[in-house]
């Protein structure tokens, strides 16, 4: 009974383990920015989207021969501006209006494409900003609108979904108009993002799996959570300080190392690895710089705190879902890890599962 009591549990860790893969491998939901400035007869706006969240409607590869290349996409930049500029609603003082020119595209090394457009107009009264692309999206895909005046004071600021798409704006004047959000009114819409980010099975939750795999008590996980923590917190202040900067090119490959690494290592020492919590340490400093990463490819600020807030609540909310996570799987952990007859299966089952995953992911990341 105790034998088949004990394999049953493996199975259902190793279906958890199967549902985090399979998550991340379905990408996670997206998240784009639409950034409006209020200028004295005029208004601008700047889209920064993902490519792939565009090119099913906007395709770039004429001679499909699966390979984008750079005469591609620029050949494509006026059906891009196109899109989105038909996708984007501007209503000023309750009359919609055009853009007044074709839109600018613009791409960067991280595959976003950037759209601007600009509208002969200022409000007096009321603006009102619809992003109906949205619903051509994904329901989990996000975009941060805000709403600046001419000093690049934040008026509004707004997490938009499928089902919210708009966000309305009285104002008097809107050059001169008060900001009627609090500073920090932004702090609650990425901490969701943070939790929706790590529960729908971001890659580091099973770098950390493979971390915690080899504890069998509270203090031990602990440690390890913590400097996990202290990691993603050093990386993220310097990031949104622009004191270092990596390229999503090397971190996000580096990340799938460290799932390899860190499976590898509990297959080959078992589970006595020494320095584990500095381990943890070190590459959680490279899985922070993937988390900062995804907020400023979008070019998403907050108001006066620029992508500092926007960066402290998404880590927060990152933190709180994996101590949630890890609050449901360790128990299960600690109960396998203290049995004889499962200890050395699950540790080894589970790592080579992690490291194949990591494996997958890295050839994905630098050769697909």
């Amino acid at each position: 009974m105790r034998y088949g009591l004990s394999h049953g549990a493996i199975g259902l860790l190793a279906v958890w383990l199967m549902l985090q893969t399979t998550w991340v491998y379905a990408h996670p939901p997206g998240l784009s920015s639409l950034d409006v400035t209020i200028k004295p007869g005029q208004i601008d706006a700047k889209v920064t989207f993902a490519l792939q969240d565009i090119e099913a409607f906007a395709p770039m590869d004429s001679d499909l021969d699966a390979e984008v290349t750079d005469a591609e996409r620029e050949a494509a930049k006026p059906s891009i501006a196109k899109l989105l500029a038909a996708q984007l609603r501007v209503n000023i003082d309750s009359r919609d209006f055009l853009h007044s020119e074709a839109g600018q595209v613009s791409f960067d090394d991280q595959n976003n494409a950037r759209v601007e457009l600009h509208y002969a107009a200022a409000p007096q009264n009321a603006l009102l900003v619809q992003s109906k692309f949205l619903a051509l999206l994904p329901d989990g895909h996000q975009q941060y609108l805000t709403v600046r005046d001419a000093n690049g004071k934040a008026l509004t600021e707004k997490m938009l979904g499928k089902h919210e798409d708009q966000i309305s704006l009285p104002i008097a004047n809107a050059a001169a108009a008060e900001s009627p959000q609090a500073p920090f009114a932004a702090f609650g819409d990425f901490f969701k993002l943070g939790i929706e980010h790590i529960v729908t099975g971001y890659d580091h939750l099973l770098f950390l799996f493979a971390l915690l795999a080899v504890t069998h008590s509270f203090w031990p996980a602990l440690k390890i959570i913590t400097f996990f923590t202290i990691a993603h917190s050093i990386t993220l202040a310097c990031a949104g300080l622009n004191l270092i900067e990596l390229p999503s090119s090397f971190v996000e490959p580096f990340i799938a190392a460290t799932i390899i690494y860190v499976g590898v290592e509990n297959i080959i020492r078992g589970d006595h690895p020494k320095g584990r919590h500095w381990l943890t340490f070190g590459f959680g400093l490279i899985h922070g710089f993937g988390f900062a990463g995804v907020l400023q490819e979008m070019d998403i600020s907050s108001g006066d705190t620029g992508i500092l807030l926007p960066l402290l609540s998404f880590n927060l909310g990152i933190e709180a879902g994996q101590i949630a996570v890890a609050a449901v799987v360790l128990p299960m952990i600690w109960w396998l890890n203290n049995k004889v007859e499962t200890a050395e299966k699950f540790l080894k089952a589970g790592s080579i599962a992690v490291s194949l995953m990591g494996a997958f992911w890295l050839v994905e990341r630098t050769m697909l």
